[in-house]
C-alpha cells in the first residue's frame, strides 16, 4: 500500500440520518457494533452481510487506531452516501494522518488500514474542529 493511500482529502456528502457515538475505551466498541447492526437495515435496506461486516470491521480498525494512537474521546459516525455507506472516525490527535504500516511483517500487527483500504471505495483524512477525522466508504452491493 502506497502511503497516499490515505490522502488528505475531504470526505463525501452523506444522506439521511446518521449513526454517532463516542468511546474512550476499546471495550466500548461492543456495543457500537451492536448497534450499527441496528442502524445499518434500517438506513441500507439494500445492504447485505458483506456490507455489515465491512462496517464492523472498519469501525473496529479505525476506532482501535484512534483510541491507540490519536487520544480520546474518539467519535464514530456512519452515514449514507450515493454509493453506500461512510464511516469516519475522529480522534484528538489532528497533527497526524493515519499511517500505513509499511514493511512490517503482517505477524506484528498493524495492518487495519490495509485491511480497511482493501474493503473501501474511497478514503481519506481531514482536519475539522481540532479533530483528525479518518474517512472510509464501503459500497453498497
Amino acid at each position: 500500500m502506497q502511503p497516499d493511500s490515505w490522502p488528505r482529502r475531504s470526505r463525501p456528502a452523506t444522506t439521511g440520518p446518521p449513526y454517532e457515538a463516542e468511546i474512550t475505551d476499546a471495550r466500548q466498541l461492543r456495543t457500537i457494533r451492536s448497534r450499527l447492526r441496528s442502524w445499518l437495515p434500517a438506513n441500507a435496506p439494500e445492504a447485505d452481510e458483506d456490507l455489515l461486516d465491512g462496517l464492523l470491521l472498519a469501525v473496529d480498525e479505525l476506532a482501535a487506531n484512534g483510541l491507540r494512537h490519536g487520544g480520546g474521546p474518539v467519535r464514530v459516525h456512519a452515514a449514507r452516501t450515493a454509493e453506500g455507506v461512510l464511516i469516519d472516525v475522529s480522534d484528538a490527535d489532528p497533527e497526524r494522518g493515519p499511517e500505513p504500516a509499511v514493511g512490517r511483517d503482517p505477524a506484528l500487527g498493524g495492518m487495519g488500514l490495509h485491511l480497511v483500504a482493501h474493503l473501501t471505495t474511497a478514503r481519506g483524512w481531514e482536519v475539522l474542529d481540532g479533530r483528525k477525522h479518518v474517512w472510509a466508504c464501503l459500497p453498497a452491493r
